[in-house]
């Protein structure tokens, strides 16, 4: 493997988790999953995101730090490398996109000072999927929760990850476009990312249509 560290990323119901998971079982990679389901402010910010907007990112910034902090400061010499389905930077996509100018000021603020000391990944990789897809697999997978979110917030999330994406040059990005893909059901689409993923790329981003290689 030509990286230490991986993180999988995308708009809820991108599938990240999926293929971190398939990519971590092949390889013998430590795995590190986003812990969402126990934070408490998730159903609640879903019904009123006004008023727990600022608490769930809070809490989610703390459960993020603490989780990377934790697998990322000891080494296993049993895997092959670390691959997670998320990346702390997350934090403040969706904060940008949740709370008032004055509350992301100051989550800001905390959230610079935490990430002076987290290792950043060696690969991003970003999966690409229209606003109606992602809506599509969040009523698939059933999620309670999660089935009224709204296709305007998904938006929002998406640009606010383009965004981001835009003004990180210096980084290895790869976004790999899964529309017309299934990685999780078909071995050849999955074979498809693994080789992209495997294939050495320099400092940049790259936008990827498999389908089209």
């Amino acid at each position: 493997m030509i990286y230490d560290y991986i993180a999988i990323e995308g708009t809820i119901g991108a599938g990240k988790t999926s293929l971190a998971g398939m990519l971590s079982a092949e390889f013998n990679a430590r795995l590190i999953l986003e812990q969402f389901e126990d934070n408490d402010f998730l159903p609640k910010f879903y019904k009123d995101p006004s008023k727990y907007a600022f608490p769930l990112e809070l809490s989610f910034l703390a459960s993020r730090f603490q989780q990377l902090k934790n697998e990322l400061s000891v080494n296993d010499l049993f895997k092959s490398f670390t691959i997670s389905d998320y990346f702390i930077n997350k934090s403040l996509i969706f904060a940008r996109q949740t709370l008032q100018d004055d509350e992301y000021a100051l989550y800001a603020k905390l959230f610079n000072i935490i990430n002076l000391s987290l290792p950043k990944p060696d690969l991003l990789v970003y999966l690409y999927l229209s606003v109606d897809r992602l809506k599509s697999n969040i009523v698939k997978r059933g999620r309670p929760y999660e089935q009224d979110i709204e296709h305007s917030y998904l938006s929002k999330i998406q640009g606010g990850y383009f965004d981001y994406i835009r003004q990180q040059s210096d980084s290895r990005i790869l976004i790999v476009d899964t529309n017309e893909i299934d990685f999780v059901n078909n071995v050849d689409h999955y074979q498809l990312i693994k080789s992209i993923i495997l294939t050495e790329r320099q400092p940049g981003i790259h936008t990827i249509d498999p389908l089209n290689l």
